[in-house]
């Protein structure tokens, strides 16, 4: 017995000092844990300041109802309840009767409010005994973020998102997660939790061992209107041909801000969602919008020019053994190079490039490279798609590769790597990086800002980009996308219709086909350029370039002419112009003094003239424009409301 009792001692002694820091600190680590608090993410911004994503905090508030003394308990129990009865609408006695029971199974960690906004989570500790804090009234408060979109669905891909799951894994998609990790994210806070049984943790304290540092705000180039009106141009089209899905962009030529960027896909049930972020990772055969690339090349490199003549039989040439068609019964004949592009003639392209380069193609691939095509655009968001310009000795390389690449087959470009080019022939040749944010801020400071970054300083010759803008110009004004002609606003693009999934065995049985329009607006001096994608259309109902996607790129152009006039800026609005000044002072004096008596309005605009008139209740009819040369009704008459004016202006 005496050497067992020493045995004790000896193990008492041994855990006590050479292995009791080992045994408290697991204690502790089964009673306290450091509990992370999620930093509050950054908010998203568009280029005018409209909130495109931020980080809503929501609360759940609970109780330790073993926490408040007896005396506290009693006092404050019936005006705690009567407040929470307000808040949610059920009764005093519900509340009384749950605390009551909390507190006789010495729950200390009963749920009042769940999943709560900030101004409710400040109602709700200031009832009575939360408002005596953790130590006294027992409160536990606990805060969550959620990441939402005040715009929905709109763009929402593009803006993104940064997603963990139970794994661990992170998906980063748009803007959200290209620049959630350096700039968003913001520092996470601690806090330490005490458990108190059944899997339950409680709050060591009513504060945060670090408070958490909520991450800075990026300022994206979207502009909120012209996002919603190429979303809902792009998705009025898919709906109506049925398509598989489409994307839009829209961006500024001389910045390359990117002002709108749309990308919908279809569900199984027929609706249209952001599914997937096709402009920045669909690389894809580009179709017909490649050969302007293809006719410049051959520009610049003078093997031909605009007038060189290509006969392109009668809608069917062979080359290699293999025929190449045209879209047009019985073809267009002989026909100059600048008309093959804007009829968009097959057998055109093929033949300038196969009788220029078919025995050195290196010097038309060349070309190519030096204006960066084979090369992704190196943007920020995730997933950018990589172009594949293929050469002689790859697998994919043939004697009919050339005449096939020339119409926008046996390579493969991203919808924004296109439009990179067609902005650059919008912009004089000064190719610039497409870019998707201007600024990150913390408040109003300013932590960095991103500028116009270019990738290309001159693209070509000035020569070959003025024949070039002109028979863009011509495509639309007397081409394949005549149909898209406005004599009120001016277009410039490229149509483009390519077979897909063609290599597939059920092809003929169910054709396929990707729909295309790249261009810019307007035709002189562009502000915007644009390219709309659409895969998989109803062939019933459609599926060439100028039916498909032409309509959307027209819409779009069109709505931003009438919906965001352009403007010139307005250096100093301190300027003041005697002659406005003069006919701002005869109007208002007019308009002041004038209710039931006839003014005299002869030598005002005619638009003033009907403001004054049609305010004081009279029917103006107007004969000519400029200032007001005659009245109908002499100035003095005595006139009353509905009657009928007529005023003549030069």
């Amino acid at each position: 017995m005496f050497i067992f009792a020493l045995a004790v001692v000896f193990k008492l002694l041994s855990i006590q000092f050479m292995q009791g820091d080992k045994y408290r600190s697991l204690a502790e680590e089964r009673t306290i844990k450091d509990v992370v608090i999620p930093a509050n993410r950054g908010n998203v911004y568009s280029a005018n300041g409209n909130l495109l994503a931020t980080s809503i905090p929501k609360y759940d508030i609970r109780i330790d109802a073993i926490t408040p003394s007896s005396v506290t308990f009693e006092k404050y129990l019936k005006p705690l309840c009567d407040s929470l009865s307000v808040f949610s609408g059920k009764s005093t006695s519900y509340y009384e009767k749950l605390i009551r029971k909390a507190r006789a199974n010495k729950n200390r960690y009963l749920l009042l409010a769940r999943n709560i906004g900030y101004s409710d989570y400040i109602r709700v500790r200031n009832f009575p005994m939360l408002n005596l804090g953790a130590f006294k009234g027992g409160l536990i408060v606990e805060q969550t973020t959620k990441r939402e979109h005040p715009m929905g669905g709109i763009a929402q891909r593009s803006i993104g998102y940064e997603r963990h799951d139970e794994n661990g894994n992170i998906t980063r998609a748009g803007l959200d997660g290209a620049f959630g990790a350096k700039y968003l994210r913001g520092k996470d806070g601690h806090r330490l939790k005490q458990r108190i049984g059944k899997g339950q943790w409680k709050p060591i304290v009513d504060y945060n061992q670090v408070e958490p540092k909520d991450g800075y705000d990026i300022y994206t180039t979207i502009s909120v209107n012209i996002q919603d009106i190429a979303h809902h141009a792009l998705l009025q089209q898919l709906e109506y041909y049925e398509a598989e899905h489409g994307c839009v962009v829209v961006m500024e030529v001389e910045t390359g801000e990117i002002r709108a960027i749309s990308n919908l896909g279809r569900t199984s049930k027929g609706t249209y969602y952001e599914k997937l972020n096709y402009a920045v990772g669909e690389s894809h055969e580009p179709g017909s919008t490649f050969k302007v690339m293809a006719l410049m090349a051959a520009l610049e490199d003078k093997v031909i020019d605009t007038s060189t003549i290509v006969d392109t039989k009668r809608g069917r040439k062979m080359f290699y053994g293999r025929y190449i068609n045209d879209s047009r019964h019985g073809g267009y004949g002989e026909i100059s190079a600048a008309r093959s592009l804007e009829v968009s003639s097959n057998i055109g392209l093929a033949t300038i490039i196969d009788d220029n380069y078919a025995k050195n193609p290196e010097k038309f691939l060349n070309r190519l490279k030096s204006w960066k095509l084979h090369q992704p655009l190196g943007l920020p968001i995730i997933g950018e798609g990589k172009p594949a310009i293929y050469e002689p000795g790859h697998d994919k390389w043939s004697k009919n590769a050339l005449p096939s690449m020339s119409y926008g087959y046996n390579l493969e470009l991203t919808p924004l790597q296109t439009l990179t080019f067609y902005n650059a022939i919008a912009n004089n040749g000064v190719m610039v990086k497409p870019r998707f944010i201007r600024e990150v801020k913390e408040l109003d400071k300013q932590i960095e800002s991103f500028d116009k970054e270019i990738i290309n300083n001159k693209i070509c010759s000035d020569k070959t980009l003025k024949e070039v803008q002109e028979i863009l110009k011509n495509v639309v004004v007397r081409g394949t996308g005549r149909s898209l002609y406005s004599p009120y606003f001016s277009m410039a693009g490229k149509t483009g219709t390519a077979k897909t999934e063609y290599w597939m065995s059920d092809w003929e049985d169910n054709r396929r086909y990707v729909s295309s329009f790249a261009g810019y607006f307007p035709a002189e001096n562009p502000k915007y350029s644009c390219i709309v994608v659409i895969h998989k259309p109803s062939v019933e109902k459609g599926y060439y370039g100028a039916d498909v996607t032409g309509p959307v790129f027209k819409r779009i152009a069109q709505k931003i002419f009438t919906d965001t006039p352009l403007i010139d800026q307005v250096e100093s609005l301190e300027i003041k112009q005697a002659s406005v000044e003069n006919e701002y002072e005869l109007y208002y004096d007019i308009s002041e003094k004038h209710k039931t008596i006839m003014p005299n309005v002869v030598g005002l605009p005619t638009m003033d003239a009907i403001a004054i008139l049609e305010n004081m209740g009279l029917k103006v009819r107007t004969q000519g424009v400029g200032e007001v040369k005659s009245q109908s009704i002499n100035k003095g008459d005595k006139v009353k409301r509905s009657q009928r004016v007529v005023i003549e202006a030069s």
